[in-house]
């Protein structure tokens, strides 16, 4: 194919730098471009197919010589033609090197530069080293328009500029845009005369046509400075938060490392090896689990253990990264926005996830008790070559590190000292998409179990559930109040922790259910291996889904079993020992990122200097929070598969999946059958439980079938209870009791001191209150605080028929999962403050709005011809305690509820 290249000049007397008869000679060197000019003003470049006169407007990849290297990358492809609405020198930040680049070549200079920068005791010593570096060298000092000039007129530090230097020499100079295009020597001569003829374009003034504007002709613009000092804020954090692995050029080390492997030694999965003893020998197991589906006594006694060690656990959050999948982005910017923002069930999931404290009496504590910490954003990297993306000039593609920084982070920001001094031991973690992780005694009881089960313990339980837990060691210590929140861009930890005494045993646990087939999550497995040493390890670890290939766990798309079925799935919630945690994360090494993977099977998306959208095939380094638990394995001198389970250091509970995980990650596509892991997908599962806890309560409720019946379709109906009902089902349920609940129908509950006797709903019922578990106060510290059980709304239904249209199902406008529908009619019960609201013996026919003040109980019952309503004050003694409150005691494995009426 033949192709013309024109170039459309602002005016005849341009000044250019760049020597145009030399330029043309090399360009008619390739007799496949005709160049050409007009004398219109563009600062466009348009390439042009000769045989039918059509704009092609691509960027195009020149054609390369057979790559000599004895290696290639799995990821060495041509590259597809790139759309662009215009070309100037910013796509230069788009044009990978050449095909045959030797990744091993790269890997064993950079490892050469590494060893060098550490072995450097000071500052100065690495800026030699640095500048020792031929790539550098090349790129700041040997041409005449030398960037080093560009750097003069900045005033920058010289920790700046080394981190710019680091840069370079990591082969990412790319980012630093037009303003260093001409001081590339790696191009061919081609690529070199387009990008001439791009840089002569790009700096054509339309006011004088003098050239670039900027100090001296090579100074920075005001956009392009502010640009370059928040790259330097990212380079900075990168190197000094990788210090473990060498910085900047660690981070592209350990980046091109992952993509050069293009073959993987596959893990033996057979249970009889017979490799040779000096090999390493790895097998995998289904682990062993405590199923709290099967053995439902064992599992209300650990979730009373949970509660009771309720002040002396903390909550770690991963509030989520950016919700690119989700299609949540900011409306001005239109950049992504973090997944805890996404709006569902008529809250955020932030918000969502502070309900489920507040229902552990977990929330409402002072302003100074939290801390704020910011995670380090990387570099995207291209999956082709390891090259930094880059959206314009000094705008590197940024993306979090995954949420295995938690721990580093946490060492390095001194949260585990500042643990240790309150003398706190351990954690649950779980991840804010992740909707139904607190919903009965999931939480509670990994929580008791990691806390409280010790040796002695396990022995007692073992004929009596069959299974395994875990070994121990003992520690007991003083725990004081204490709350922190840890955030970040895209990131946010949030880690409560409450008075009280602990005895930690275990390492870390896993909540964990049955896998979904071909879902995107990992699984849980037992590693068993033998070392070099000939000793046996063996630990519970998790296998990532973009990892099955590697271990020969890739579906058979002809076969209805699946390898992965006999595993259970991760789903992220995690007990955690604080101590053990930090012993990991302080260490100086690669170590402290557990489970370090680049995921380059989904494209990057991000908008171009001309906001134009674009996908690159790319990824970023991440590391997983889960693969904490690869350094917790425990070693035997000889096999002992068969007794491992007795003396492990880590633990898996065991749940239906309904219970345990149902994320809000992904935007349902038009089309699309599948519901799994999106918001439309959750709520299906939240309403499964809300029929499962009160069917059982004698309420009759139609039927909720599989996803499939919901595609085209809104749900059955609609119930969303508070959590601080319960939070544990056996407590939710004893205060309902018989009813019933018909198709169609909407039942929204937002408090948590309520009963429910004998009501008939057919339609729509919304309850909210102000005081949904307490009324706050101002401690000495001038701080809010909420006080809970005092001055709370309540809320009272006996034998009531509510009759109303409820919900337009028909309304094309819902979104069920936002909880953000139209409505005909309704039944809404609005408290403020202690306000109380008692409907007995009557029917509530048609759309009724019962708004209650602060202070008062409202009493609706039959009239003479209508509803009697009354609106009483209440008696001043009542007003912390209410006139009615549930009385919780603890009897054995159970928690009973007593109705206490003053």
């Amino acid at each position: 194919m033949s192709l013309s290249l024109q170039i459309l000049t602002p005016h005849s007397k341009f000044k250019t730098p760049y020597n145009l008869s030399l330029i043309m000679a090399v360009l008619q060197q390739h007799n496949n471009l005709v160049f050409t000019f007009g004398s219109k003003y563009s600062k466009s470049l348009f390439f042009f197919n000769s045989y039918n006169n059509s704009c092609l407007n691509y960027v195009t990849k020149p054609l390369a010589s057979t790559s000599s290297s004895l290696f290639s990358s799995p990821f060495q492809s041509s590259r597809p033609l790139v759309r662009l609405t215009r070309v100037s020198t910013a796509p230069v930040e788009y044009v990978p090197p050449a095909p045959d680049f030797d990744f091993h070549k790269e890997i064993a200079r950079l490892k050469a530069l590494k060893l060098k920068l550490d072995n450097c005791p000071n500052l100065m010593d690495r800026i030699r080293v640095i500048d020792s570096d031929s790539r550098v060298n090349s790129f700041f000092c040997s041409h005449k328009y030398s960037f080093s000039r560009v750097l003069e007129t900045l005033r920058l530090d010289n920790y700046e500029v080394f981190l710019l230097k680091c840069v370079v020499a990591a082969g990412q100079q790319h980012v630093f845009g037009d303003v260093c295009i001409q001081f590339d020597a790696t191009r061919s001569s081609l690529k070199s005369a387009l990008f001439a003829l791009a840089e002569m374009i790009e700096n054509w003034d339309v006011n004088d046509g003098t050239g670039r504007r900027g100090v001296n002709g090579y100074g920075l613009e005001t956009e392009e400075y502010e640009a370059l000092r928040s790259m330097l804020k990212i380079i900075a954090d990168v190197e000094r938060f990788y210090d473990c692995i060498g910085g900047i050029i660690g981070y592209q080390i350990m980046v091109l490392e992952l993509l050069s492997q293009s073959t993987f030694e596959r893990p033996c999965l057979s249970h009889n090896s017979n490799n040779s003893l000096k090999r390493e020998i790895t097998e995998i197991h289904p682990p062993s689990v405590l199923d709290l589906s099967q053995d439902l006594e064992y599992a209300s006694q650990a979730a009373i253990w949970g509660i009771e060690g309720l002040p002396n656990m903390g909550e770690i959050y991963p509030l989520g990264g950016s919700a690119d999948r989700l299609g949540l982005v900011d409306s001005n910017s239109g950049e992504c926005l973090p997944a805890a923002m996404l709006p569902y069930c008529g809250r955020t999931l932030l918000e969502g996830l502070i309900r489920d404290l507040q229902g552990l009496r977990w929330f409402g504590r002072g302003r100074s008790k939290f801390k704020l910490f910011e995670q380090p954003l990387v570099p995207a990297v291209s999956a082709e070559d390891g090259q930094w993306l880059a959206s314009r000039p000094f705008k590197p593609v940024c993306k979090p590190g995954g949420h295995g920084v938690i721990w580093k982070l946490a060492y390095n920001e001194g949260v585990f000292q500042w643990f240790h001094d309150h003398g706190r031991r351990g954690a649950t973690v779980r991840q804010v998409s992740n909707v139904v992780a607190a919903t009965d005694v999931t939480l509670l009881a990994l929580a008791g179990i990691g806390l409280r089960q010790g040796k002695e313990q396990f022995m007692e339980h073992k004929i009596c559930i069959g299974s395994n837990l875990l070994s121990l060691g003992e520690a007991r210590t003083r725990i004081y109040f204490v709350l922190a929140m840890l955030t970040f861009m895209h990131y946010c930890y949030l880690v409560i922790i409450f008075c009280g005494h602990i005895q930690n045993f275990q390492k870390l646990g896993f909540a964990s259910c049955k896998r979904n087939a071909a879902a995107t999550e990992g699984i849980n497995v037992l590693i068993e291996k033998k070392n070099l040493e000939g000793k046996w390890t063996y630990g519970i670890s998790c296998i990532e889904y973009t990892e099955f290939d590697k271990f020969g766990m890739t579906d058979n798309p002809f076969s209805s079993y699946s390898l992965q079925d006999e595993f259970p799935a991760n789903t992220n919630i995690l007990y955690v020992d604080l101590p053990s945690a930090e012993l990991v994360a302080s260490s100086n090494d690669e170590t402290s990122l557990p489970g370090m993977v680049l995921n380059v099977k989904k494209a990057i998306t991000f908008v171009d200097q001309f906001g134009s959208k674009r996908s690159v095939r790319g990824g970023r380094l991440e590391c997983t929070m889960q693969n904490l638990v690869d350094n917790f394995f425990n070693t035997c001198s000889s096999r002992c598969y068969d007794g491992v389970k007795d003396g492990l250091d880590t633990f898996i509970v065991y749940n239906e999946r309904k219970k345990v995980t149902s994320s809000a990650k992904k935007k349902r596509t038009e089309g699309d059958k599948s519901l799994h892991q999106t918001p439309d997908g959750s709520l299906l599962d939240i309403i499964r439980n809300a029929y499962d806890i009160l069917s059982h309560c004698e309420i009759k409720l139609p039927k909720i079938e599989g996803n499939e019946m919901y595609v085209d379709s809104g749900p059955p109906f609609l119930i969303l209870l508070h959590p601080a009902l319960g939070p544990l089902w056996e407590v939710t349920r004893q205060k309902f009791h018989q009813g019933s609940i018909s198709r169609g129908s909407e039942l929204q509950i937002e408090v948590a001191e309520f009963l429910w006797r004998d009501v008939q709903l057919d339609g729509s019922l919304i309850i909210l209150a102000e005081n949904v578990l307490g009324s706050t106060r101002i401690d000495e510290n001038g701080e809010t605080i909420l006080q809970y059980g005092k001055r709370c709304g309540r809320c009272k239904l006996e034998n009531v028929k509510i009759l109303n249209d409820g919900i337009d199902w028909n309304a094309r406008e819902n979104l069920y999962w936002k909880h953000d529908v139209q409505r005909f009619e309704a039944v809404k019960v609005i408290l403020h403050g202690n306000a109380e609201f008692e409907a007995v013996d009557v029917i509530l026919q048609g759309n009724h709005v019962f708004e209650v003040p602060d202070g008062y109980k409202m009493n609706i019952t039959t009239g003479d011809s209508d509803l009697a309503v009354a609106l009483k004050p209440i008696e001043n003694k009542l007003m912390e305690s209410g006139s009615w409150f549930w009385n919780y005691k603890i009897m054995g494995n159970h928690v009973l509820l007593e109705l206490v009426e003053l």
